[in-house]
C-alpha cells in the first residue's frame, strides 16, 4: 500500500516496548509544548501499558487538546442521501450483497426535506454521506454536487446550514475539482484499514477492493484544490497500534508533499448492523481502556488536528473523551437515507451501524455545559478562508483558540435563544455569563456587541 512501510510500522512497536518512562515523560513535556511528535514517539506512548504512565499520557492530551482549542466542542449532523453501494465490505449493513438492506437514494427535494428538519432542530453543520453508487444513471460526482448545492439552498427562517462536509467515495482529479466548486468545507476519506491483507479481505468486490485508488483519493483531493481533508480507521479491523502508527505514516506524507496535515481524523469502532455478521466475530475489538488511551494518543501527536467521536460511542464514552482529546462529535444522528423524517426515525433496514448515543441535540448540548464545554456551531473558518495552510498557521500554536471559544459562544447564544429547551436555556445563559469572566476587557467587548446584534434578530455572525 502507498505510503506505508509495515516492517518499520512493526520495528518501531517492538522498539517502543522498551521505553523508559524518564524517555515517555520527555516525550509528554515535548507534547505540552504544542510540537508534532514523531513515529518513534508515537510508538512509544501507543506501546506504553503501566497505569502510572497512562495516566500522564491522559493529563498531557487534556492539557494540549484545551491549549489548542479551549473548551469548545464542534456538533454536527450525519445526512445519508444514499445507502446504494456497489461495494461488498465485510462490515457494513451498506454492503452490495446484505438483502436485508432497503435500498434507497434520496431526491433533491428529499434531501432538502431532511435539512429542513435539522434546521428546525438547531443544527447549522452537516456531514453528507453516500454509498458509492449514483441513483437514476447520474454520474456519483453529479449526484454528490446536486445534493451539496441543495443543503446549501434551503432557509428556515434566518437559519441555514453553514458547512457540508462530504463523505463519500474516492474521485478523479476533475471530480474533485467540481466537488470543491460546489462549496465543500471537508472531504473526508477513511482508509479504514492500512493492514494491506485485511484490508483485502474486508473488501473482496466492487472499487473500494483497490487499496492504492483509496489512499490516492486524498493525494488527488489536494491536487484538486481540496485543503481541508478528514481521514480515519475503522478501529476493530487490525491491531489500533498497528492502524494508528500507519495512519500518522501517512499524514507524514500528507504533511511532507502538500504542507499540510489532516483537518480532522475520525476513530469510528465497529458496531452491529444488519445482515453483517462479521460484525458480531471482530477479530480486533478494542476494548474502552485502549480506545481512551488511542484517542490521548491522537491528540498528542497531531495536536492541531480535531478528532471527531460519532454516535456510533455511547453517552458515557464519549463524556470521557472530550478531556481525552475529542473535538468534534456528530449529535441526535440518523445513519440511514430520510432517516430524520418521523415515519423512518423507528426503521431499522436501511441503516449503517448502531447508534450508541441516542440523546437529542438539546439533551447533548445540555451535557455539554454541565461538563464545561461550549457547544459550537462554528464555521468561521471555513468561510473566512482559514483553511489547509492558513487554518494550520494557526492551530499549530494554538492561538486558534480565542477565535474559537468567540464564536462558539455566538452561536450558542444563537441556539439558546432560538431552540433549546427551557431547561438547557437556564443552565446556558448562566454558563455563558461566568464564561464571560475568563475574558479579557477587549474579547468581552467584542462579544457583548455581537450579543446586542444577536438581540436584535441579527444571525449567522462570527469572528
Amino acid at each position: 500500500m502507498k505510503y506505508i512501510d509495515e516492517t518499520k510500522i512493526r520495528d518501531l512497536l517492538k522498539e517502543a516496548k522498551k521505553a523508559s518512562l524518564p524517555v515517555i515523560e520527555r516525550i509528554l513535556n515535548k507534547s505540552r509544548s504544542l510540537k508534532r511528535l514523531s513515529l518513534q514517539e508515537a510508538a512509544m506512548l501507543l506501546a506504553a501499558e503501566d497505569p502510572v504512565i497512562v495516566k500522564k499520557i491522559f493529563a498531557a492530551a487534556a492539557f494540549v487538546k484545551d491549549a489548542i482549542y479551549g473548551r469548545r466542542v464542534v456538533l454536527f449532523a450525519p445526512l445519508y442521501i444514499s445507502n446504494i453501494c456497489a461495494n461488498a465490505c465485510l462490515y457494513c449493513a451498506f454492503k452490495s450483497d446484505n438483502p436485508l438492506t432497503k435500498r434507497r437514494a434520496l431526491t433533491i427535494d428529499e434531501v432538502k426535506n431532511q435539512v429542513e428538519w435539522l434546521l428546525r432542530r438547531g443544527h447549522k453543520r452537516i456531514l453528507m454521506v453516500a454509498g458509492e453508487s449514483a441513483p437514476g444513471g447520474r454520474t456519483n460526482i453529479d449526484y454528490y454536487v446536486e445534493s451539496v448545492k441543495a443543503i446549501y439552498s434551503v432557509e428556515v427562517g434566518p437559519h441555514r446550514i453553514k458547512r457540508v462536509n462530504v463523505n463519500c467515495a474516492p474521485l478523479s482529479t476533475l471530480e474533485f475539482k467540481k466537488l470543491r466548486s460546489s462549496g465543500i468545507g471537508t472531504y473526508q476519506l477513511f482508509q479504514e484499514t492500512y493492514h494491506e491483507k485485511t484490508y483485502r479481505h474486508v473488501h473482496p468486490k466492487g472499487p473500494k477492493s483497490d487499496p492504492d485508488n483509496r489512499i490516492g483519493a486524498i493525494d488527488r483531493a489536494f491536487l484538486a484544490g481540496i485543503d481541508d481533508i478528514g481521514i480515519g480507521v475503522l478501529y476493530g479491523l487490525y491491531d489500533w497500534k498497528f492502524e494508528t502508527l500507519a495512519m500518522l505514516m501517512h499524514i507524514e506524507h500528507m504533511e511532507e508533499k502538500f504542507k499540510v496535515g489532516p483537518h480532522t481524523i475520525s476513530v469510528p469502532r465497529i458496531e452491529p448492523a444488519l445482515g453483517v455478521s462479521f460484525t458480531k466475530n471482530m477479530p480486533y475489538k478494542l476494548s474502552d481502556r485502549e480506545f481512551k488511551r488511542l484517542v490521548a494518543v491522537l491528540r498528542l501527536c497531531v495536536p492541531y488536528t480535531g478528532i471527531i467521536l460519532s454516535t456510533r460511542e455511547t453517552a458515557v464514552m464519549r463524556d470521557a473523551l472530550f478531556s481525552l482529546g475529542v473535538s468534534q462529535i456528530s449529535a441526535e444522528s440518523r445513519t440511514s437515507p430520510g432517516g430524520y423524517s418521523s415515519a423512518d426515525n423507528n426503521q431499522n433496514q436501511d441503516i449503517q451501524f448502531t447508534i450508541g448515543d441516542q440523546r437529542s441535540l438539546d439533551e447533548i448540548i445540555g451535557s455539554l455545559i454541565k461538563h464545561k464545554f461550549i457547544p459550537s456551531f462554528c464555521a468561521a473558518c471555513y468561510r473566512k478562508e482559514r483553511t489547509g495552510e492558513a487554518f494550520m498557521h494557526l492551530a499549530r500554536p494554538g492561538t486558534i483558540q480565542g477565535k474559537c471559544s468567540m464564536n462558539a459562544l455566538i452561536t450558542l447564544k444563537e441556539y439558546l435563544d432560538d431552540f433549546a429547551s427551557s431547561q438547557v436555556k437556564r443552565i446556558g445563559y448562566k454558563f455563558i455569563e461566568e464564561f464571560k469572566k475568563s475574558l479579557n476587557k477587549h474579547d468581552l467587548g467584542t462579544l457583548s456587541k455581537f450579543f446586542a446584534d444577536i438581540d436584535k434578530g441579527k444571525r449567522d455572525k462570527f469572528v
